[in-house]
């Protein structure tokens, strides 16, 4: 068995012929739920670098999507009925996920230290 990732969420979501929905539930989960998680989370995270931190929350959400989304799509406990390729690909993306994560969230700090609080500009944490 081998999905993609937006075809796996719109089976589970119970539109498993619209990966678009898919695509939706996943930007969605990605922009709205792990953005502002990780912006709580980041400061009281145990590494040094912005990028680590993206790392250890990414990979750390993973874990959480492969024991509770895996499973509901009916695919095993991380993904392990679609193989180890897949749980391998989805470590990886995870982790370049988090870096990407971490980088933008130290960006975002630091502009906001640099510029100071603007009229109207949303906090970055």
């Amino acid at each position: 068995m081998s999905l993609a990732f937006p075809q796996l969420l719109a089976y589970v979501v119970q539109v498993p012929g619209n990966p678009a929905v898919g695509w939706v539930a996943h930007f969605a989960a990605g922009t709205l739920v792990l953005g502002p998680l990780f912006a709580i989370l980041c400061p009281r995270l145990p590494t040094d670098t912005p990028e680590t931190k993206g790392i250890l929350f990414a990979v750390a959400a993973f874990v959480v999507m492969g024991l509770t989304v895996a499973p509901a799509a009916g695919v095993g406990m991380f993904f392990m009925r679609a193989g180890f390729g897949t749980l391998a690909w989805m470590i990886v993306s995870h982790a370049v996920f988090g870096i990407v994560l971490g980088n933008v969230y130290a960006r975002l700090v630091a502009r906001e230290k640099r510029l100071g609080s603007m009229v109207g500009a949303a906090p970055a944490h």
